[in-house]
């Protein structure tokens, strides 16, 4: 293994959310949302405030470090940081990079933030609404493909179709995070049980996306703190490690208008083998998934991936059973995820994999010692990150 590596040089200590809610319904703005999961996550971790010295985030994240750092009553601002690219593929490449700038000393407590009110800015899953377009957009938006759900359908067609894949796969995704939702009163959907035939029934958006296929559209922040690992275990009884987190894409991976030499793929075949190296771990090994659901089918896909079975194995794999906790091969976002906890552009799973590790969870999976989170699928960039007890290390 690779000694030039994040392998337990940083750890995460705090993690602090607002309430979730439907899109465009809070009644705080923005940037006071952000600083509310901030402080949650400074009391969680122990640490006053004025400690932090760092800010990461990604996508078009508005709440800026330095008016952060003014109502925060920072001492020093040391590093600050925001992930190219679209959706919540930087979801854990923010998270490695407050983590590198802690293992190089550049900064010695970062957090990691997302805020989001659908009501102060467009729609997440609506088109554009501009009177023009440019780049890439010029050679689909003209002819109908407008929004993410249309863009990602293609994709997810020709991997079907290519591996014999079949809807069932996609409902057991959708029921499963349901199913964890119901479990946790945090999420929006609790308390909204979804069954097969609701499932079924729903309208299509796009095909193969019916409505419980794609993710919600919401408001809210989330936050985590990060410190290095010799600070982390003087403070907290339970510090997550940083075992490994990679971010970026495939060769042309971004090629305009659908010209990809790898088209049909979540955009992960060359992270996830650098993940399990770096983090000294192998699929198998790994007792909890968090897998970003923009849609379900780019979960099949990053899933494989990942190798936690192969892509003609995905019906058989794909069943409710084995993805739910406690009991399943392999549970999957266990908090309700984009699909039925909260669409936070995913830091919610990176929040969700901490509390497993803490045994925190209200879906909790016993003797979870080592979890996964993979961030947006079928965006570029996307990232990944494997997360461990101190056991682990």
């Amino acid at each position: 293994m690779n000694a030039r590596t994040l392998r337990g040089k940083v750890a995460i200590v705090g993690v602090g959310e607002t309430r979730y809610y439907k899109r465009g319904t809070s009644p705080d703005p923005e940037f006071c949302m952000g600083l509310e999961a901030i402080l949650a996550a400074a009391a969680d971790a122990g640490v006053d405030p004025s400690e932090i010295d760092g800010f990461a985030s990604f996508h078009d994240e508005r709440s800026t470090p330095i008016r952060l750092a003014s109502a925060l009553g920072v001492k020093e601002l040391r590093f600050s940081n925001l992930v190219w690219g679209g959706g919540g593929g930087g979801g854990a490449a923010a998270i490695g990079n407050a983590a590198a700038a802690i293992a190089a000393g550049t900064a010695e407590c970062v957090v990691v933030y997302r805020s989001l009110v659908q009501s102060a800015s467009r729609r997440i899953g609506q088109g554009s609404m501009q009177s023009t377009v440019d780049g890439a957009n010029a050679l689909t938006v003209p002819y109908g493909m407008i929004t993410p759900a249309q863009q990602f359908a293609m994709k997810v067609t020709r991997y079907m179709y290519d591996h014999g894949i079949e809807r069932d796969a996609l409902r057991a995704i959708s029921l499963a995070s349901y199913h964890h939702a119901q479990m946790n009163p945090r999420a929006v959907m609790h308390g909204k049980p979804l069954t097969p035939q609701a499932y079924d029934e729903s309208r299509w958006i796009v095909e193969p996306f019916r409505l419980f296929d794609c993710c919600m559209e919401n408001d809210g922040a989330a936050a985590l703190i990060l410190m290095p690992a010799e600070r982390a275990a003087d403070i907290s009884a339970s510090p997550v490690y940083i075992l490994a987190a990679e971010q970026g894409g495939d060769y042309r991976g971004a090629a305009r208008c659908h010209n990809a030499p790898l088209y049909a793929t979540s955009g992960f075949s060359t992270l996830a083998p650098r993940l399990f190296e770096h983090a000294g771990v192998k699929p198998k090994d790994i007792k909890v998934v968090q897998a970003y659901e923009n849609f379900t089918g780019g979960v099949v896909m990053s899933l494989a991936e990942h190798g936690f079975f192969e892509p003609d194995e995905a019906n058989d794999f794909l069943v409710l059973d084995n993805l739910i906790a406690p009991t399943g091969k392999l549970p999957l976002n266990t908090s309700g995820g984009n699909l039925a906890e909260c669409y936070m552009h995913g830091l919610e799973l990176q929040i969700e994999t901490v509390r497993q590790l803490r045994n925190q969870s209200t879906a909790q999976v016993a003797g979870a010692d080592l979890g996964i989170v993979i961030s947006g699928p079928m965006v570029n960039p996307v990232s990944n990150m494997i997360l461990g007890t101190a056991a682990t290390l």
